[in-house]
């Protein structure tokens, strides 16, 4: 898998989709940390090393009929529990589910918290 996200491409043969269903589900490994994306998010280079040194986890989307709609759960496993990522995700997932949300009713993401 490669993202671009804020003009930097990351790459890692190691982040893999591992199932894919269209319009049903997504599941890919999850954990590449590059020194130039912990620079562009402002953290400092022990939390990066802290970061890197984690196990590689597992992402789920899982889409669903509920009623007229869909339900979107999505699933992060496999993390250390007392892990920084742990950490990271509890604040990241539920802004980007938020922002999801509001683009399929507005058209609209919502904007980016300041850093």
């Amino acid at each position: 898998m490669v993202w671009e996200e804020g003009g930097r491409r990351t790459a890692d043969p190691g982040q893999v989709v591992l199932a894919a269903e269209p319009g049903r589900l997504l599941s890919y490994t999850w954990h590449t940390f590059t020194p130039a994306w912990a620079d562009a998010v402002g953290l400092g280079h022990e939390v990066y090393e802290g970061l890197a040194a984690e196990p590689r986890s597992r992402v789920d989307f899982a889409i669903e009929p509920s009623g007229d709609t869909v339900r979107l759960t999505v699933t992060h496993g496999g993390l250390a529990p007392d892990g920084t990522i742990k950490e990271l995700i509890g604040e990241g997932w539920p802004a980007i589910v938020s922002s999801l949300k509001s683009l399929l009713e507005t058209g609209e993401e919502l904007p980016e918290p300041p850093r």
